[in-house]
């Protein structure tokens, strides 16, 4: 089976075919800047971070750009409130997130760019709708005709035209109030560029499409991003981009929310897990598991309680493979799981492929116990395959290479306590299950508790 994406465009999964042979071509909507990134913010960039992975391991150069919107009303409006520069509070805040995808492990974009440093390309791309008819001027403003693109208007998120709201003010000067802005026009004290049609800023949905296109082509593989973008910002870009004639994206993703008591996460609700705050209760990849675990397309309900088990999981697939190369040796990334493979192969379907992890766990863990080393060698070298796609490789220098005090003390615990429970592991297959039990009051006493599982023994530090 090849590689099957859901395209949110036509409804159906399909098989995915890149334009160009061994080339993925993808943009991902990024963040608008205006504050500190929590859990529902960088979801969508490892989504698709997972999503690169996959496609690197099956041979492709992948170009992904992520843009960065650092110009917008709701950054003006808190650079203002905060009486900074909007320029220095939208700088300050994508760093924050260029640190929380690093945090997490993500690969870097092939090109991050800024939409301030785009607004030549969004010109040029407004002046071609004037030229054909599906743009306007009116006080300084520029406006999309939905009107005159009514014939294709609507056919990603299946909108109809005669219930379309933009959620925008209705300017004098728009001709409709299906209309949407492609260029505001400057207001006093607010940042402002040069254009044929007067001083101003863009609108939103201009940006991606002219972004998208200068460093993809007219047209590319895949456009991502949030499921709270298909209407209206990827409808926006998509009509304004075919309306001008680009081919834009042929394959349009978009990844669930993440929920707090049944609602999106967002500053407005209030509702927000800043990722620093998060990563004082789970490390990293503890953290990165729990949110590239479940299907891209289901929604995250976040609760405390998911997270220590997503921790938990997390810390077995360590433990096994920390435990197999202390009894075996080293272990090396080896083959993946057919299950795996098909798994990732249907639409990305994490949950089938992090089953397939913890199911060679369990192989590995009673080839240990029946003294098959090289059958747990293989198995472990299959899970190093298999989390290295997911960015979860527990020997991986993301995750294994950290110099941090705490983490050496941990790493430090954990080689203590493994080798402890290998002696343990070894009485019981003896029948020597007094010293089985020593060796589990021992740790109890030392404040480790210790639970059986069928995939081998997990440990966790007791509260208190």
């Amino acid at each position: 089976m090849s590689l099957h994406l859901h395209d949110t465009a036509t409804r159906t999964t399909r098989e995915f075919h890149p334009r160009c042979d061994g080339v993925a071509s993808i943009y991902v909507c990024g963040a608008t800047v205006q504050g500190i990134p929590h859990v529902g913010h960088v979801r969508s960039g490892l989504n698709f971070d997972v999503l690169r992975r996959w496609l690197q391991h099956t041979g492709h150069d992948v170009r992904l750009v992520r843009n960065v919107t650092d110009i917008d009303d709701k950054i003006l409006t808190k650079a203002a409130e905060a009486g900074r520069p909007w320029w220095e509070w939208a700088a300050t805040h994508e760093r924050a997130f260029e640190w929380a995808y690093d945090q997490l492990g993500c690969q870097p974009p092939s090109v991050l760019p800024r939409a301030t440093g785009h607004v030549t390309q969004m010109a040029d791309l407004i002046q071609r709708l004037i030229d054909k008819g599906h743009a306007y001027a009116a006080g300084g403003d520029v406006y999309f005709s939905v009107a005159s693109y009514a014939d294709h208007y609507g056919k990603l998120s299946g909108q109809r035209l005669e219930e379309v709201q933009q959620g925008e003010t209705l300017a004098s000067g728009k001709r409709d109030p299906r209309d949407f802005t492609l260029w505001k026009g400057a207001k006093p004290g607010e940042p402002s560029w040069p254009t044929p049609w007067g001083h101003g800023r863009p609108g939103w949905h201009l940006e991606c499409s002219a972004m998208a296109t200068f460093y993809l082509g007219s047209e590319f593989d895949i456009h991502g991003g949030g499921l709270d973008l298909v209407f209206p910002h990827h409808e926006n870009e998509l009509a304004q981009s075919n309306a001008a004639g680009d081919g834009f994206a042929q394959y349009w993703m978009h990844n669930a929310w993440v929920t707090m008591s049944g609602e999106k996460m967002s500053k407005s609700l209030g509702n927000t897990l800043s990722i620093p705050a998060v990563l004082q209760r789970a490390r990293a990849a503890e953290l990165r598991y729990y949110l590239v675990t479940p299907h891209y397309r289901s929604t995250i309900e976040f609760s405390e309680a998911g997270l220590a088990e997503a921790v938990a999981a997390y810390h077995r697939i360590e433990s096994f493979v920390r435990r197999v190369g202390q009894r075996a040796g080293s272990v090396e990334p080896g083959a993946l799981a057919a299950e795996f493979t098909a798994a990732m192969d249907d639409d990305l379907s994490t949950p089938q492929a992090i089953a397939a992890v913890h199911n060679a766990i369990r192989e590995g863990n009673a080839a240990l116990d029946r003294g098959g080393d090289e059958a747990a060698r293989d198995a472990a070298a299959s899970v190093r395959a298999m989390t290295n796609v997911l960015g979860l490789d527990p020997l991986s220098e993301q995750w294994a290479d950290d110099s941090g005090a705490d983490d050496a003390a941990h790493r430090a615990l954990s080689d203590l306590v493994e080798a402890l429970l290998e002696q343990r592991q070894q009485a019981r297959k003896e029948r020597d299950f007094a010293t089985a039990d020593l060796l589990r009051d021992r740790l109890q006493d030392s404040g480790i508790a210790v639970e059986d599982t069928p995939d081998g023994p997990m440990w966790t530090l007791k509260d208190g």
